[in-house]
């Protein structure tokens, strides 16, 4: 099994990668000798002064000391942090060697799992509990937690200095705890904090900034997690003055200007996982905020590609903030202040982008001025923010044709219609690693309540068979031809065959909405189909043809998934009424194919579950039809939008 996803992992490599891969292998040889216990920095001396604006944090509101672990909670002040153990499985990884651990070898034990607790997102929130109460048993919590963190986990020993990633991220939390508590200050007043950061906490920010340097994410691996490690380090390395710093922030910031711009097409993030938008954003986000106020900005083409970034976030997200959920979604965050259930990292990034761009556009589908925003851009963003008009005009349908993205909008007296058509590619570089074999899906929100769904997520490296139909084309509102995926999965982040989706004909006038499109990922069979919105009588028409090549039996299955809350009211052989309970009514009708069939909660085989969240699921309604046939044939699926 293991020597099988090897093989597959070298296929997806080019041959320029492979001097690299050999390089990386003899590093990894030469550390597990010579650098588990690398040389650091103590020297303090070229700390800069504070990058972020000034906050007193005076009336911030109080959070209780737990943590959120994909669904589960913990109390940091009251139970023993296992740095090392999977919190839900209670497995747990040998202290060795980071570079040799096999993390796939325990199909029950999820690094992931360990990774999210390991990225220390919770500590800013236990320094703005000591700032905005100045209650010193807060700091002394903060450094405990440091200290423990530090002796479990010497340099490249163990699960939390395998991926770079991590290092990168709990690099970013850490800079931003120092931020909020004014460490150049508060080590001259308190001596056992001194103590902490002269001893402890910058000889380990020196060992991160080193490994984030020396074990770039490269080639077919260039994905979020090179964002990722640019970003890290320069923040870091802006911040802390060490003597390779200037060399840090070199690369870094080179990369970053790079990556910004290879990464995105039209403000489009080409890992086509639509969660992963807010995620890689926020590195792009602080990065920036970071040099602005180190007089070290960015290019003018790197703002304005953040700005595209931020436009396409602006276009994608319905009315209520909800966004298409097209391939991975894992929850993650490089930083947060909240523990809202209904957080919405997207409308902050809104926040964000209305202040540094002085665009009140951005300001109409935000969230308010939040805690975020002002750690991030203070007291002047703030006025900024409030000073800022929004726009009194409609939110039209808009359509990226290179990319594959579009998306129907209708809007009118606080009500919209909105159906995401998706024909963009499976994913980034070679292995597609976040992409779903999603080709020519839809999903429909209505006054932002989702209707018809993405089935979500679920897991990535535990619960295998979770993992492959989450990830599969029969989880996704298309046609799967004789139940095989649209692409050749290898792995769970790892994809071969990819399919190809062409853009045939769109059209967009005032009552007519169309786009054509068609992927050639099934062999033997072609795959077009055709989305049209007829506005003025709030219809669309999902027209599929389905060429036979090959002059074989096909069998024909299309999918419709309903989110949970969505009821079947009425039903007949080829139509039903769907109903949600804030009052709107849907008639979906079928033509071509059989008769109706539903599914809901399947485990053999499954079929008809929806992951709102990491590690979360549940049953819920698959509408679906079927054909067998050795000859092409054409389906018309018409959704008649009744009430809303």
């Amino acid at each position: 099994m293991l020597f099988a996803w090897y093989l597959n992992r070298l296929k997806a490599m080019t041959l320029s990668e492979i001097p690299f891969r050999i390089s990386q292998a003899i590093q990894k040889q030469f550390e597990n000798l010579f650098y588990r216990n690398i040389r650091v920095q103590k020297a303090l001396d070229f700390i800069s002064k504070p990058i972020l604006p000034k906050n007193d944090y005076s009336g911030i509101e109080f959070q209780e000391p737990i943590l959120h672990v994909f669904g589960m909670e913990l109390d940091y002040t009251k139970e023993k942090i296992d740095w090392h153990t999977d919190i839900f499985s209670g497995e747990r990884f040998p202290l060795e060697f980071s570079k040799s651990l096999n993390i796939r070898k325990d199909p029950d034990l999820s690094a992931k799992n360990v990774w999210e607790l390991n990225r220390l997102e919770f500590l800013p929130q236990v320094a703005i509990n000591y700032r905005s109460t100045r209650n010193k048993e807060y700091l002394i919590d903060f450094i405990i937690i440091n200290n423990a963190w530090i002796e479990d986990n010497p340099y490249l020993t163990g699960i939390n200095w395998y991926s770079n990633i991590e290092i990168n991220i709990r690099l970013i939390n850490w800079f931003l705890c120092w931020e909020i508590l004014c460490a150049e200050d508060l080590r001259y007043n308190d001596p056992d904090f001194d103590y902490f950061v002269q001893n402890k906490w910058i000889p380990s920010i020196y060992q991160h900034c080193t490994y984030s340097y020396r074990n770039p994410s490269k080639y077919s691996s260039a994905n979020n997690h090179l964002i990722s490690e640019y970003a890290g380090l320069f923040i870091a390395a802006s911040k802390w003055k060490f003597k390779e710093s200037a060399k840090w922030i070199n690369l870094a910031k080179a990369g970053l200007e790079q990556e910004i711009v290879r990464q995105h097409s039209n403000g489009i993030n080409k890992e086509e996982a639509a969660e992963y938008i807010q995620f890689i954003t926020d590195f792009f986000l602080l990065a920036y905020i970071v040099a602005e106020n180190t007089n070290n900005p960015f290019s003018i083409r790197y703002l304005r590609t953040l700005n595209k970034i931020f436009s396409y976030i602006y276009e994608f997200t319905d009315m209520a903030g909800n966004f298409p959920k097209y391939g991975d979604d894992d929850d993650g965050k490089v930083y947060y202040f909240s523990e809202k259930p209904n957080y919405n990292n997207f409308k902050s990034l809104l926040t964000s982008a209305a202040i540094l761009f002085k665009d009140g556009s951005f300001k109409r589908k935000s969230a308010g001025f939040d805690l975020k925003n002002s750690i991030l851009l203070g007291e002047n963003g703030r006025e900024i923010f409030e000073q800022l008009i929004v726009p009194q005009k409609e939110h039209h349908s808009i359509f990226y044709k290179k990319e594959g993205h579009y998306i129907y909008r209708k809007e009118e007296n606080n009500r919209e219609i909105y159906l995401h058509f998706d024909a963009a590619p499976l994913g980034y570089l070679s292995i597609a690693a976040h992409g779903h074999a999603d080709a020519l899906s839809f999903l429909i929100n209505i006054n932002g309540i989702p209707v018809f769904i993405d089935s979500g997520t679920y897991s990535y490296h535990v619960a295998k068979k979770w993992r492959n139909y989450f990830v599969g084309t029969m989880a996704h509102n298309t046609i799967c031809v004789d139940n095989q995926n649209q692409a050749k999965q290898v792995g769970d982040t790892m994809w071969h065959d990819h399919f190809v989706c062409k853009t045939l004909a769109l059209q967009q006038i005032a009552d007519i909405e169309s786009v054509k499109a068609s992927h050639n990922g099934y062999k033997g069979v072609n795959h077009i189909r055709e989305v049209v919105f007829q506005r003025t009588s709030d219809t669309f028409l999902i027209q599929d043809e389905l060429q036979n090549i090959d002059g074989r039996e096909h069998e024909y299955m299309i999918m419709f998934h309903l989110h949970p809350e969505i009821k079947i009211a009425k039903e007949s052989l080829n139509s039903l009424v769907l109903t949600h309970q804030s009052g709107i009514n849907i008639t979906l009708s079928i033509e071509g194919f059989g008769s109706i069939m539903k599914a809901k909660g399947l485990e053999d085989p499954i079929f008809g579950w929806y992951s709102e969240s990491f590690l979360q699921k549940v049953p819920t309604t698959v509408i679906y039809l079927s054909k067998k046939t050795n000859r092409s044939f054409q389906s018309v699926t018409k959704i008649k939008i009744n009430e809303y």
